[in-house]
């Protein structure tokens, strides 16, 4: 059975600290693209328009960015994050680390799954069908390294996919690949 593969990187969040306090109260009133309802919730959501991203920043510099679909995106996003501070004279003089916290991506095995037979052939998935119409599937993957990560995954009757749980699009192909190996073992 040949399985045409196609996955593509649609969302990467990271957290990284630009390693300085941060005046939320003066980034609400100056830029238009923040919303900061500090009785809610303790961060500022500020949005970029190009690239298509979101962030999460605290008061201690802290921030989560999310939305981007490469590496490359989330830099744009964190010099952009940058540039908006040097509008209220806050000066940020470091390189801001990033860490990934998790990739979500999304695509095709190219066939056709029978939801009910994975959920009694595969272990570790969840499929109630009248909450849900995806099956989920929790598969051990090992990396470059051989060291072993947790990727999940939706599963649709029609061969789309969602994968979750990666650091890295090396992973999420990995991934992947594991769960066509899974799939054909029980088909």
């Amino acid at each position: 059975m040949s399985t045409k593969r196609d996955i593509e990187v649609v969302n990467i969040v990271v957290s990284s600290s630009l390693e300085h306090d941060i005046p939320l109260e003066k980034m609400a009133t100056t830029l238009s693209n923040t919303e900061y309802n500090p009785e809610q919730f303790p961060g500022l959501v500020i949005r970029i328009k190009e690239p298509k991203t979101s962030a999460l920043i605290f008061s201690s510099g802290k921030i989560v960015c999310t939305g981007a679909r490469s590496m490359e995106k989330v830099e744009e996003c964190i010099k952009k994050i940058i540039k908006s501070l040097e509008k209220i004279n806050v000066k940020i003089t470091i390189k801001p680390e990033v860490t990934v916290q998790n990739i979500v991506a999304s695509g095709s095995v190219g066939m056709d799954l029978n939801l009910n037979s994975l959920a009694m052939k595969l272990e570790n998935t969840e499929y109630e069908p009248e909450q849900f119409p995806g099956l989920v599937y929790k598969v051990n993957v090992k990396d470059e390294n051989n060291k072993v990560f947790k990727a999940t995954f939706l599963l649709f009757t029609n061969g789309k996919v969602v994968c979750t749980g990666t650091k890295s699009e090396d992973n999420v192909h990995r991934a992947l690949d594991k769960l066509i190996i899974n799939l054909k073992k029980v088909s």
